[in-house]
């Protein structure tokens, strides 16, 4: 018996990485502060090394560059609306396990429908230009969700790649209409659309010209949450998401909650192209995305597809992203550095998930594990 608990010891790992069933509220949140801080840390240490600076200056200065005035503030909380309505258009397909990868060109297409109907329906009341505007970048976007859910729900093609491909189709296709309503001639811009009459853009309410893009993305995100919570289509969602063959035996047709869902998911990032074009910049061209539908990937799953814990992350981003240009302005960085120190908190924030879904188990030197 001595001898086989010595090889049994011997064989055992010296430490063993095992899925947490559950963790409470407080810890998980509580752990990511602790990445959060630290990752402060060795940002701190960074920004000495390569400026001299007291590092609480710089982070006193990214705060300046993302809420030092009330116009500062109100284009940050902007910018977060539209990465928050973008993460909540991916969040029921991503619990399906649906894969999502193109929210960049059902932005694109969102804002070019936006953009045709501000250039060609401006005569129409300000009301019906609204709803024609919403309802034509819900369509389009719903659309563009649409092909790669048949082709997926039919021949199971590979949703990643399609909705990735997709992007490019969309990135070209914008070019066509710049090209096409480019002003002045040759100069291979849109420009600001209706910047006289201001046809299509979105009304000031209570004074602050982006308050209805909040009013429009909050009332999303509360609907969103509900409806994957509490409904029984976000049931099929999540059951979907855990095993297809348990929805099967279970009577749910997978194929209709695919084609329905990625409608959904298609037509929320496409609503994301209303308004970055009627409620921000008020033009279209290639960049309008930016790159949001990317960065919404990680918004949604570093939330587990809650929507209000969106928020949150929405805000953390953008903040970083405000406060690094910041810094590289006023210290004369280039936008390398101040990217490393965004990636720096994303790595810290990341890898702290790792601690909330798994524990690791060390040997006794009893040779039990503890």
């Amino acid at each position: 018996m001595d001898n086989a608990a010595a090889v049994a010891k011997k064989k055992e790992p010296l430490v063993r990485i095992t899925r947490r069933e559950s963790m409470k509220t407080y810890k998980s949140v509580g752990i990511r502060l602790i990445a959060v801080l630290l990752s402060l840390i060795v940002s701190a240490f960074l920004i000495y090394s390569i400026t001299k600076v007291n590092p609480l200056k710089v982070y006193v200065s990214m705060w300046n560059g993302a809420f030092g005035t009330a116009r500062r503030s109100w284009v940050t909380i902007r910018d977060v609306m539209m990465l928050l309505c973008i993460a909540v258009g991916l969040a029921p397909a991503f619990k399906m396990k649906f894969w999502n990868i193109g929210a960049e060109g059902q932005i694109l297409v969102g804002g070019i429908a936006t953009a045709a109907c501000m250039i060609y329906l401006k005569s129409l009341p300000p009301w019906l230009l609204f709803i024609c505007m919403l309802a034509s970048s819900l369509l389009a976007g719903a659309i563009w969700g649409l092909l790669p859910a048949v082709f997926k729900a039919k021949w199971n093609t590979n949703e990643t790649l399609f909705t990735l491909m997709m992007n490019y189709v969309a990135i070209q296709l914008t070019s066509f209409f710049v090209a096409k309503w480019e002003n002045p001639y040759g100069s291979n811009t849109v420009g600001v659309i209706n910047q006289t009459g201001r046809e299509g853009w979105f009304p000031s309410i209570f004074g602050q010209e982006y308050m209805l893009n909040v009013i429009l993305v909050m009332v999303l995100t509360v609907g969103m949450f509900v409806y994957l919570k509490y409904s029984k289509q976000g049931y099929e969602i999540a059951v979907i998401g855990d095993s297809q063959n348990t929805a099967r035996y279970a009577g749910i047709s997978v194929r209709k909650v695919v084609i329905r869902t990625m409608l959904i998911s298609g037509a929320i990032c496409g609503l994301s192209g209303f308004l970055a074009v009627s409620g921000a910049s008020h033009t279209i061209s290639t960049s309008t995305a930016g790159g949001k539908g990317f960065t919404a990937i990680i918004v949604a799953w570093l939330a587990k597809f809650n929507t209000f814990t969106m928020i949150a992350i929405s805000l953390l981003i953008v903040f970083l992203e405000k406060g690094a240009i910041e810094i590289a302005s006023q210290y004369n960085l280039n936008d390398y550095v101040s990217s490393m120190i965004t990636g720096i908190i994303l790595f810290f924030i990341l890898g702290s998930e790792f601690f909330i879904n798994y524990k690791l188990i060390f040997r006794s030197r009893e040779g039990g594990a503890r």
